[in-house]
């Protein structure tokens, strides 16, 4: 049995988020320049070209890649064999979060009651998925999704009749309003 402690999953959790948010994966990186090299629209390539010395400047700076750092999203793989001491595992992402939030001086957006839309100020809570696995492996993945988004996005329950044709309709009527 593999012991871990709340706080060092609250410390690795601060780490992972002001990391993600300061610091564009590789792959990434590496996706923009090309796009920037394939781009012929002069347009185009300039916002191309502002992205990647945006991301540059974010991560020799240490500040976020953009100020919305909206909400955060912890995917853990957690083993049978590990248990958590000194709190319990959501705790502790919340704290790590919290942490996180204020140490790199991240944008507090997360509201608590959608309906009085009161700013929690820590960006807490944050969107945990636990996945359990074998053994003693713990793994946990950060990604901060920011919401601007999702400020104008549409929902809807489509019956099985509906088929493609109805989520075509749906999406275009969503765009046009």
């Amino acid at each position: 049995m593999r012991t871990v402690a709340a706080e060092k999953i609250s410390e690795a959790v601060a780490e992972l988020l002001q990391r993600a948010c300061v610091e564009l994966p590789d792959d990434v990186m590496e996706a923009l320049r090309a796009a920037y090299g394939r781009e012929l629209a002069p347009l185009a390539r300039t916002l191309v070209e502002m992205l990647i010395k945006n991301a540059e400047i974010a991560r020799r700076e240490r500040i976020p890649v953009c100020q919305d750092t909206g909400v955060t999203n912890v995917f853990i793989e957690i083993g049978g064999e590990v248990q958590v001491s000194g709190g319990t595992l959501v705790e502790a992402v919340n704290e790590g979060i919290r942490r996180g939030t204020r140490e790199g001086y991240l944008r507090c957006s997360m509201v608590g009651d959608p309906l009085r839309r009161e700013n929690t100020g820590d960006n807490t809570p944050g969107m945990v998925y636990v996945f359990p696995v074998g053994g003693e492996v713990l793994r946990i993945h950060v990604a901060p999704k920011g919401a601007g988004c999702e400020n104008m996005s549409r929902s809807k329950m489509l019956i099985p009749a509906d088929g493609r044709e109805g989520v075509v309709r749906f999406v275009v009527e969503a765009v046009k309003e």
